[in-house]
Protein backbone atom coordinates (compact mmCIF):
# COMPACT_ATOMS: atom_id res chain seq x y z
CA UNK A 1 0.00 0.00 0.00
CA UNK A 2 0.79 3.38 -0.89
CA UNK A 3 0.66 6.57 1.11
CA UNK A 4 0.96 10.14 0.93
CA UNK A 5 3.58 12.42 3.01
CA UNK A 6 3.92 16.00 3.21
CA UNK A 7 7.47 16.64 3.72
CA UNK A 8 8.71 20.42 5.32
CA UNK A 9 11.92 21.13 5.85
CA UNK A 10 14.01 23.83 7.05
CA UNK A 11 17.55 23.30 6.24
CA UNK A 12 19.97 26.59 7.69
CA UNK A 13 23.03 25.60 4.95
CA UNK A 14 22.48 27.08 1.34
CA UNK A 15 24.49 23.70 -0.29
CA UNK A 16 22.63 21.13 1.95
CA UNK A 17 19.06 23.36 1.21
CA UNK A 18 20.07 22.60 -2.75
CA UNK A 19 21.03 18.92 -2.40
CA UNK A 20 17.96 18.43 0.07
CA UNK A 21 15.47 20.00 -2.66
CA UNK A 22 17.46 17.82 -5.51
CA UNK A 23 16.65 14.55 -3.26
CA UNK A 24 13.18 15.58 -2.18
CA UNK A 25 12.93 15.81 -6.19
CA UNK A 26 13.42 12.15 -6.60
CA UNK A 27 10.89 11.62 -3.66
CA UNK A 28 7.93 13.86 -4.89
CA UNK A 29 6.51 16.55 -6.24
CA UNK A 30 7.34 20.64 -4.75
CA UNK A 31 4.22 22.26 -3.77
CA UNK A 32 6.02 25.23 -2.33
CA UNK A 33 9.54 26.00 -1.27
CA UNK A 34 10.83 23.34 1.32
CA UNK A 35 7.17 21.46 1.01
CA UNK A 36 7.06 18.20 -0.69
CA UNK A 37 3.84 15.68 -1.44
CA UNK A 38 5.55 11.91 -2.05
CA UNK A 39 3.51 9.17 -2.54
CA UNK A 40 5.02 6.24 -1.23
CA UNK A 41 5.47 2.61 -0.27
CA UNK A 42 6.45 1.30 3.20
CA UNK A 43 10.28 0.56 1.84
CA UNK A 44 10.79 3.83 -0.30
CA UNK A 45 9.58 5.75 3.27
CA UNK A 46 12.81 4.18 4.72
CA UNK A 47 15.01 4.51 1.90
CA UNK A 48 13.23 9.05 1.85
CA UNK A 49 14.43 8.95 5.53
CA UNK A 50 17.76 6.93 5.43
CA UNK A 51 18.79 9.81 2.61
CA UNK A 52 17.18 12.40 4.55
CA UNK A 53 19.57 11.52 7.13
CA UNK A 54 22.60 11.14 5.43
CA UNK A 55 21.92 14.57 4.00
CA UNK A 56 20.96 17.39 6.90
CA UNK A 57 23.13 18.54 9.98
CA UNK A 58 20.53 16.77 12.64
CA UNK A 59 22.11 19.53 15.18
CA UNK A 60 20.84 22.60 12.59
CA UNK A 61 18.11 21.75 10.23
CA UNK A 62 14.48 19.76 10.60
CA UNK A 63 12.35 17.98 8.41
CA UNK A 64 8.94 17.55 8.68
CA UNK A 65 7.12 13.94 7.87
CA UNK A 66 3.63 14.30 7.61
CA UNK A 67 1.81 10.64 6.63
CA UNK A 68 -1.23 11.61 5.31
CA UNK A 69 -2.61 8.30 4.85
CA UNK A 70 -4.12 5.45 2.12
CA UNK A 71 -2.99 7.46 -1.21
CA UNK A 72 -6.51 6.82 -2.52
CA UNK A 73 -7.95 9.13 0.07
CA UNK A 74 -7.38 12.62 -2.36
CA UNK A 75 -9.96 14.55 -0.34
CA UNK A 76 -7.37 14.89 2.64
CA UNK A 77 -5.70 17.49 0.51
CA UNK A 78 -7.02 20.61 -0.47
CA UNK A 79 -5.64 23.50 -1.78
CA UNK A 80 -6.68 27.12 -2.42
CA UNK A 81 -6.10 29.66 -4.75
CA UNK A 82 -3.76 28.34 -7.48
CA UNK A 83 -3.51 24.59 -7.50
CA UNK A 84 0.31 23.19 -8.06
CA UNK A 85 -0.18 20.08 -10.45
CA UNK A 86 1.35 17.12 -9.34
CA UNK A 87 2.91 14.53 -11.25
CA UNK A 88 1.44 10.57 -11.88
CA UNK A 89 3.73 8.59 -10.26
CA UNK A 90 4.60 4.93 -10.94
CA UNK A 91 5.78 3.08 -8.21
CA UNK A 92 9.68 2.37 -7.76
CA UNK A 93 11.19 -1.09 -8.43
CA UNK A 94 14.55 -1.60 -5.98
Amino acid sequence: MRNKYLVAYDISDSKRLRMMYNLMCGYGDPLQFSVFLCELSGKEKVLMATDIISTINKLADSVLLVNLGNSQKDKAIEFIGHRKQTLERKPVII
